[in-house]
C-alpha cells in the first residue's frame, strides 16, 4: 500500500544494525513517534538485513537496499549520489562513525540541493585523530549533534570544534522496571550454588575489554566469590588460560551469550564494568543499577556520570588493576554497603535514566526540527 503523501518521511543511516544500541533505541523511537511518520533505514553493512527485519518488526519502516553505499572513498561523485538520495525526506538521522560520509555529503550539498535538516547521533567509540578531523568538516551544516555523556559533549565542543548550541546531550535510557524483576535462570547453563556470590558482567570476549585484568582482580577475592562473564568472542581461550594460570579456573565461568540480560542480572551480587572506560554511554552498568546492584568499574567518565553518589568512590583509576581489586575487595567484604549502594543506584536509574525520559527528549528534539523548519 502506498504511503499517504502527508506522512513525514525520515531517513535513518546506520553504521550497523546488528547488536547495536543505537538501532534498538531508534526502533523504539520510530514506534513512539507514531503513525504520522514513515521511516526508511539504510546501513553501512549490507549483511545487517536479517537483523533489521527483526528490529523493525511492528514499526512503520522499511529497509532500503537501493541506497548509495555508505562505505567507500568520499569522492565527490559518491557524496553527491548520497546527497541526492536524501532529497525526498523531511529529516535525515545519522548514527556513529560509519554514517559520517552521509553527514559529509549533506554538508557539501545541502544548500545546492535544498536538502532536509540532518541530526547526527554519536557515541564516540573507536575514535582516532583522523576521524576527529573528518568530523570537524562533516558537521558544518548538521542541525544537531546528539551525544550521550558530558565527556563526549566536551569532545564535540573542544575536539570536533562544534558550537555549544549545535550539541544536544541526551543520556541513554532503559526499561528500568524489566531489570528490577526477580531473575529467571531457567535454561541457564550455570547454577548458582548455596553460599556462592557472583561478580558478574556482560561483555564481548574481545581484547579491548581487558577481561584478563578482571580475572586478575577477582582472583584476590574470597573462595566463595565467583566471576561470571556472559558473552562470546575470540578471547575465550585466553581468558580461560588466565584463570588457570591464577589458579581460579573453578571460580571463573564463561557461559556464553544470554539473549535477555534482564532474566539473569538479578543473580549477580556485584556488577563489574569490563575494560577501560571510554566516551560511550555505559548501558550495561545502567542495567545493573536498575537491578539494584553496586557497580565496580576501572575508570571512565561515563560510569562516574551515571552511578549514584555512594557508588562513585568505587570507580577506580583506569588501567590500575590493584586499585580495581581494592574496590572489589571493599564491596565484597561489606554486605550492608552493597545493599545501600544498590538501593541508591536503583533509585537513580528509575529517576534519571528510564527510557521514557530518553524517548521524550528525542521526540521533542525531532519534532522541534519540523516546527523550526515550518
Amino acid at each position: 500500500m502506498a504511503e499517504k503523501s502527508t506522512a513525514t518521511r525520515i531517513l535513518h543511516c546506520f553504521s550497523m544494525l546488528t547488536e547495536s544500541e543505537e538501532a534498538a533505541r531508534a526502533a523504539r523511537l520510530m514506534s513512539a513517534l507514531g503513525r504520522d511518520f514513515v521511516h526508511d533505514v539504510v546501513s553501512r553493512e549490507p549483511a545487517d538485513s536479517g537483523a533489521a527485519s527483526h528490529l523493525l518488526k511492528g514499526v512503520r519502516a522499511r529497509l532500503r537496499d537501493d541506497f548509495p553505499a555508505l562505505e567507500g572513498r568520499p569522492t565527490p561523485g559518491r557524496l553527491v549520489s548520497i546527497a541526492q538520495a536524501m532529497k525526498p525526506y523531511d529529516l535525515v538521522l545519522t548514527y556513529d562513525r560509519g554514517a559520517l560520509d552521509a553527514v559529509m555529503a549533506h554538508t557539501v550539498f545541502a544548500q545546492a540541493l535544498g536538502l532536509p535538516p540532518l541530526i547526527h547521533h554519536d557515541s564516540g567509540t573507536g575514535e582516532t585523530k583522523r576521524r576527529d578531523w573528518y568530523r570537524r568538516i562533516a558537521f558544518g551544516r548538521t542541525h544537531r549533534i546528539v551525544v550521550p555523556t558530558r565527556a563526549l559533549e566536551r569532545t564535540a565542543r573542544d575536539v570536533w570544534k562544534q558550537p555549544p548550541e549545535r550539541i544536544a546531550r541526551i543520556p541513554g535510557g532503559i526499561d528500568t522496571a524489566a531489570f528490577a524483576r526477580k531473575p529467571q535462570p531457567k535454561g541457564l547453563r550455570l547454577v548458582k550454588r548455596k553460599g556462592e556470590r557472583w561478580v558478574g558482567t556482560f561483555a564481548g570476549l574481545h581484547p579491548h575489554h581487558r577481561l584478563s585484568e578482571l580475572v586478575e582482580a577477582c582472583s584476590r577475592l574470597p573462595e566463595n566469590w565467583h566471576l561470571v562473564i556472559f558473552g562470546d568472542g575470540q578471547q575465550r581461550d585466553a581468558i580461560a588460560d588466565a584463570a588457570t594460570s591464577m589458579e581460579v579456573s573453578d571460580r571463573v565461568h564463561l557461559p556464553g551469550e544470554v539473549e535477555d540480560r534482564a532474566r539473569v542480572i538479578g543473580l549477580f551480587d556485584l556488577y563489574a564494568e569490563p575494560g577501560p572506560g571510554d566516551l560511550a554511554f555505559p548501558y550495561r552498568a545502567l542495567e545493573a543499577m536498575a537491578a539494584g546492584l553496586p557497580v565496580a568499574a576501572p575508570g571512565g567518565e561515563g560510569i562516574g556520570e551515571i552511578v549514584s553518589e555512594p557508588n562513585r568512590p568505587f570507580v577506580a583509576g583506569p588501567g590500575d588493576v590493584a586499585a580495581f581489586a581494592a574496590v572489589l575487595q571493599e564491596l565484597v567484604e561489606d554486605d550492608e554497603l552493597r545493599k545501600t549502594i544498590g538501593a541508591a543506584n536503583r533509585e537513580r536509574a528509575r529517576a534519571q535514566f528510564d527510557e521514557s525520559r530518553m524517548i521524550e527528549a528525542y521526540c521533542d528534539l525531532y519534532r522541534g526540527v519540523f516546527r523550526h523548519e515550518s
